[in-house]
């Protein structure tokens, strides 16, 4: 099938398409994610003139004709804008500046050229006078007075004006070799329309419209009516275009537009990056939205015949070029099959035979997604549960993972996942205890694209091929003004391993996750023990499990950012969430086990914080939702939104990330108010985090998590100050307590295991009643002790709290919560 026909399904097959449909599982960071002003401030490269030309089609022939198609375009739309100036009637002049009277247009859905020119000629504010012909005159008074809503429909317009000649103009080009079924055309997709009886007033946007308002466009065929199309379909979205009323509120559409963005990735399995518009009055510019960068086009203003003719451009190159360069992955490719009667998934997966050298194609099928990319940042880690025929999508058979790699090697084929696999399954498969508990690896090689004749590798090397790799300071127009290095290299990459089962984010019962996490570290801590592996990426999506006759069974993997103790680890700048504090601010030096441990102890807190499953995280975003609501609805005192703490954990930089941590964890009393106060009420996972978080940081001789500054040990006495703790060398002028939990690292983790086992056994019973408690029978195993730690006693202040003299200074900031 054609990829770029299999993307522009048509609209009726569209429908199909939503989200609920294919079964998408909203991830558990999808809320929570880098803030989109943090986004901005960090990766964006602002002000490229190669930004646009990323559209150009691959074919010189074809880049070509696109070129001739878009001048052609912007003089039949200059000829309508001429003709439409002098259809509208002064109104009235007002300090030099003249206001018009726009004849009236014609209702929706019978729309012409005449009236899209019109609605174009409001937005532009051109005019060719008789009296001089070819002058030009920007009303700049009455564009800044335009509300966003009454600038949104000259968009539209615009869209439609360019798709209406590219249909016009596409059949007769057939003869050069292009063909019709390899084209699109770029509409917008009203979402919230008026009564047609009112034909004056558009209102598009879903924000408030006298400020802004958002326009989405999306790829049709070649075939479909030039109008606004009204059906909602996810996946055929091209990009969002956020609009604002005045240049001077600029700054606060780029923010709306990136989180427009993100929201792109739960609902498109085949989007690899994404493109995005922004405007203000007659101010345009372009972005492509990729994993570690976002990049800026160069102003492009539409008030006069060449900004209007580089916009034109643009849309002309969206409908001539192919899919991958519209941000689509052409290898992931939605099916619609009247048989199946429910639309699925072409997952190819490539292969390099080591015999031939040839390159072999499989492909898989999938109907469930089980974990989807989360944002337009990272990894795009994304699970699919897969089968090897259509017939067979309710009986998966393989677990098809898609990812965008950080390249550790320089080298495409990085095999760092399958090597350490590979050592564990050798050590652990003749064990029955350990056999099958690590991803069973099927097949992983790169995803490969067609770019023209050329098979090539899929990167951000070869995808944003021209786009500057540095940060340009835009008021010196891009020269020589290097704000951040280079962008870290991506390679795209896809596994086929063997079905396990789904990631603990999206348990039934908080008790399957006890157990599955309990097995995955004892695993984990046998393959320190046998091989000195260290995971080193501990998070929702490294333990995946499913429920058996005999109770629940983990599975972990995710080990491409393992290491071998003693080794420098692996940079991981993916969900620093879950990271523990050293890795963060000691970056690329080695790890030790507590590394985990500490990441698992993140994932509990946050799972437990806002649900273990789409479901419960759901409810609990629409609840945070009212109450944010209700809060700018009334001016009580009282705040009803809580400022989460733990929201910390995931914005701004790796060091900001672990000072938050720090804070958090500084003592027992900061820990309770600033995390476990928000955490589920009687939920299994309370007594584990904080059994857990004792045993990891309050050890006797660790002496807590604060920094320990130079200035600060100069004050006190000596006394005051364990020994050791001031032996520990002060390095920029602190020192770290967390140091010392090393040299107890065998006697923490004995203890960790202990906690977990015992709290397994509790979990065990509480899944054999709720099983028992289904069929009318209550069991109950005496065997099992609940330990002391799920009713936890209060411990003296001696015992329990660890050494936090300079956290007192900051207990304020850590303990911050809402009545």
């Amino acid at each position: 099938m054609n990829a770029a026909a299999t993307a522009v399904q048509s609209t009726q097959e569209a429908s199909l398409f939503v989200g609920e449909n294919l079964d998408v599982v909203i991830p558990l960071d999808r809320l929570y994610n880098h803030s989109d002003e943090f986004c901005l401030r960090n990766l964006c490269r602002r002000n490229s003139s190669a930004v646009c030309k990323l559209a150009t089609p691959y074919d010189p022939a074809l880049s070509t004709m696109a070129g001739k198609l878009a001048r052609k375009i912007a003089a039949d739309l200059e000829t309508h804008l001429s003709m439409a100036a002098q259809r509208r009637e002064p109104y009235i002049t007002y300090g030099g500046k003249t206001y018009y009277n726009y004849p009236p247009r014609a209702k929706r859905g019978a729309e012409s050229l005449d009236d899209w020119a019109m609605d174009i000629l409001k937005w532009t504010d051109y005019s060719v006078s008789t009296a001089s012909a070819g002058s030009r005159h920007i009303n700049d008074s009455m564009l800044t007075d335009l509300e966003a809503d009454s600038v949104a429909p000259s968009y539209e317009a615009f869209f439609l004006f360019v798709a209406h000649y590219v249909k016009a103009h596409i059949s007769g080009m057939d003869a050069t070799g292009l063909k019709s079924e390899d084209c699109r055309l770029i509409l917008p997709i009203a979402k919230n329309d008026t009564d047609d009886n009112n034909t004056n007033v558009y209102v598009v946007g879903r924000d408030d419209p006298t400020e802004f308002s958002n326009v989405e466009c999306g790829m049709f065929p070649l075939s479909s009516c030039v109008e606004r199309q009204t059906m909602s379909a996810p996946h055929l979205i091209v990009a969002n275009v956020e609009i604002v009323r005045h240049l001077d509120f600029f700054y606060k559409v780029e923010p709306k537009l990136v989180r427009k963005t993100k929201e792109l990735f739960p609902n498109q399995h085949n989007r690899r990056f994404a493109w995005g518009l922004a405007a203000s009055c007659h101010t345009v510019h372009a972005y492509v939205f990729g994993p570690d960068d976002i990049w800026q086009s160069s102003k492009i203003d539409v008030s006069g015949s060449k900004g209007r003719r580089e916009l034109v451009s643009l849309l002309v190159d969206w409908s001539l070029c192919s899919v991958d360069r519209l941000g689509f992955d052409p290898t992931i490719r939605y099916v619609v099959d009247g048989n199946t009667s429910v639309p699925y998934l072409e997952i190819d997966v490539y292969k390099m035979d080591e015999c031939t050298g040839q390159m072999e194609k499989r492909t898989y099928y999938s109907k469930r997604c089980i974990r989807a990319a989360e944002t337009f940042t990272g990894r795009h880690d994304r699970y699919f549960a897969a089968s090897t025929s259509p017939e067979m999508l309710n009986t998966p058979e393989f677990l098809v993972k898609d990812m965008w790699t950080i390249s550790t090697s320089g080298s495409t084929s990085d095999t760092r996942e399958s090597s350490f696999l590979n050592v564990l399954h050798a050590e652990f498969d003749q064990f029955s205890e350990f056999s099958g508990r690590f991803f069973q690896l099927v097949t992983t090689g790169s995803v490969y694209l067609s770019q023209g004749d050329t098979l090539v590798t899929d990167s951000t090397v070869t995808a944003f091929a021209g786009l500057p790799t540095t940060t340009q300071d835009a008021t010196n127009n891009g020269n020589a003004a290097q704000i951040s290095s280079s962008s870290c290299v991506r390679h795209h990459r896809r596994t086929v391993l063997q079905w396990v089962g789904n990631p603990v984010s999206v348990a039934d019962n908080p008790n399957q996750i006890v157990v599955a996490i309990a097995d995955a570290m004892v695993a984990l801590n046998e393959a320190y023990v046998k091989c000195k592996i260290l995971h080193g990426h501990i998070s929702d999506r490294a333990i995946l499990f499913q429920e058996t006759a005999d109770g629940v069974k983990e599975v972990l993997g995710e080990f491409d950012y393992a290491s071998y103790s003693g080794d420098s680890a692996v940079e991981s700048p993916e969900l620093m969430l879950f990271q523990s504090v050293r890795r963060l601010e000691n970056a690329g030096t080695s790890s030790t086990r507590l590394d985990d441990w500490e990441s698992i102890l993140y994932l509990l807190c946050w799972l437990g914080t806002f649900g273990i499953n789409p479901t419960q995280r759901r409810e609990y975003a629409e609840d945070y939702a009212a109450k944010s609501a209700a809060d700018k609805a009334t001016r009580y005192t009282k705040q009803l939104t809580p400022v989460l703490p733990i929201l910390d954990w995931n914005r701004e930089t790796a060091i900001a990330i672990a000072n938050h941590k720090r804070l958090n964890l500084s003592a027992v009393s900061n820990f309770r108010s600033s995390i476990l106060l928000y955490m589920r009420e009687n939920s299994p996972l309370r007594p584990l985090v904080l059994d857990l978080y004792r045993s990891l940081f309050l050890h006797p001789g660790c002496y807590g998590v604060i920094l320990l500054t130079d200035d600060h040990a100069a004050e006190m006495k000596d006394g005051d100050i364990p020994a050791a703790l001031r032996e520990i060398p002060s390095i920029n002028g602190r020192r770290d307590p967390l140091i010392l939990r090393d040299t107890f690292e065998n006697e923490i983790v004995a203890n960790l295991l202990r906690v977990l086992a015992e709290h397994k056994q509790v979990a065990l019973v509480a899944l054999r009643n709720a099983t028992s408690a289904a069929a009318g029978v209550t069991e109950s195993d005496d065997s099992a002790e609940i330990p002391a730690s799920a009713t936890p006693a209060k411990k003296s202040k001696k015992n329990d709290e660890p050494y936090d003299g300079p956290a007192k200074r900051t207990r304020s900031k850590a303990t911050r919560s809402v009545p």
